[in-house]
């Protein structure tokens, strides 16, 4: 038996969503495990939101696929055709995935999203040399390994309606596969979100290489969106991923799925919702906003122009006039 094999034989839980989700959850685990060590002994920052991306794309990937590629392995076990020395190749290519459109769409928006965050925050990185976040929690091994466990949490929790409609047996997809309202209202939020998020952060990046530049004097951006709201980027990334939740909602909220997965209504809207919510908090009340405004208050908090854009810019909600 191959290790792909043991893999699937110690994961082939009762339940179709636990036969994705714990493989899933446990993959987001080991990789930012992988990138802790090294990042933790040489006290480098450089690699921790590409680490994330990657996980976000390795995860996805593999929620997706995992379905069939066990379907395919325990047909070909029950015809006698794997033998010992059979590999991952000659499973992954001789599988044969029938993904239903809202699992393509769904994977694919996430994948899209965190190769573009990952991207830009990455080059950042690397322009800057250093991630303030980390100056001091990076000198310290065991809260820098909590840095990396608490991104690998954030992933799973991110990706939890991605995982469980992932996990949906197509007979029980097929019956639903109409466009449906919810559809409609999720994929529009995750664009209006996704758009808004790099709309954003391009106007900072610009603003910040034309105060390089010398083009402005500005100490701080308070020009387009951020005009809006003091932080548009994290409303938009909180948006989109409460339409990623929404469509997943309408897939998981159908009985013939709720049948398959023996999931009650209530179970399949948290396994949905956790991911905004989850993302919502923590960009509100623990890395997001608190960070950025604890930063900027200490460096213009005696400025009257400052406390005039705190005043009169939501923190969160853009205002509409």
């Amino acid at each position: 038996m191959t290790l792909l094999q043991s893999l699937l034989h110690l994961t082939n839980f009762k339940s179709p969503l636990l036969q994705t989700l714990v493989p899933s959850v446990a993959a987001s685990f080991a990789i930012q495990t992988a990138f802790a060590i090294p990042s933790i002994l040489a006290q480098s920052e450089r690699f921790y939101d590409f680490s994330g991306s990657l996980t976000f794309l390795t995860v996805t990937a593999l929620s997706l696929y995992l379905p069939a590629l066990r379907a395919r392995n325990a047909s070909s076990v029950a015809a006698g055709l794997v033998s010992g020395k059979a590999s991952l190749s000659s499973l992954l290519f001789s599988a044969n995935p029938n993904f239903n459109w809202r699992q393509t769409v769904l994977s694919g928006a996430v994948a899209i999203w965190a190769t573009r965050l990952g991207a830009y925050l990455f080059q950042r990185v690397l322009q800057d040399g250093h991630d303030s976040r980390f100056d001091e929690i990076k000198k310290s091994p065991p809260k820098f390994l909590v840095a990396f466990m608490a991104q690998a949490t954030w992933v799973s929790l991110c990706l939890m309606p991605v995982i469980a409609v992932n996990s949906i047996p197509a007979a029980a997809l097929a019956t639903g596969a109409n466009l449906r309202l919810t559809d409609i209202i999720g994929l529009s939020l995750y664009i209006g979100g996704f758009l808004l998020e790099i709309t954003a952060d391009r106007q900072k990046s610009k603003w910040a290489s034309e105060k390089k530049q010398k083009l402005h004097d500005e100490q701080f951006l308070t020009r387009g969106l951020w005009s809006k709201s003091r932080h548009p980027n994290y409303f938009g990334e909180s948006t989109l991923w409460t339409g990623i939740a929404t469509t997943a909602a309408g897939a998981l909220l159908a009985r013939p799925v709720q049948i398959a997965l023996g999931l009650s209504s209530t179970t399949a809207l948290s396994l949905c919702y956790v991911s905004p919510a989850f993302v919502t908090f923590l960009l509100l009340k623990v890395s997001g906003v608190p960070l950025s405004e604890e930063k900027y208050d200490k460096r213009y908090g005696d400025r009257k122009d400052y406390q005039e854009w705190k005043q009169n810019t939501p923190k969160f909600f853009p205002k509409i006039f």
